[in-house]
């Protein structure tokens, strides 16, 4: 069953789709540093992450400083959402760069 998946590579890459499995995600070459869910919120302009890849784990944010997302998504704010009641919500938009990409 597909569902909408995301990764991040150590690369800084920003991956997301419709798969099966979070590795459906990775090209030849690619460190996988965590992943989860999305939804896109078009009300708020969102893209909301939530929940951890099975496989590789939450998004390790702290590893990057630019995180490079397809231009298809030019101009919408990225938040990831922990729901733990231990981690502040990281909005990624406000604490990463953002870089764009084909």
């Amino acid at each position: 069953m597909t569902l909408p998946k995301f990764i991040i590579t150590m690369d800084g890459y920003f991956r997301l789709g419709m798969v099966n499995m979070h590795k459906d995600l990775l090209k030849p070459g690619d460190e996988c540093i965590g992943g989860g869910y999305y939804y896109i919120d078009y009300t708020s302009n969102r893209i909301i992450l939530d929940r951890a890849s099975y496989d590789y784990g939450r998004p390790n944010w702290y590893m990057l400083e630019t995180l490079k997302v397809p231009s298809a998504y030019r101009g919408m704010r990225i938040v990831y959402l922990y729901d733990d009641n231990i981690h502040d919500d990281f909005n990624v938009s406000d604490e990463l760069t953002i870089g764009y990409y084909d």
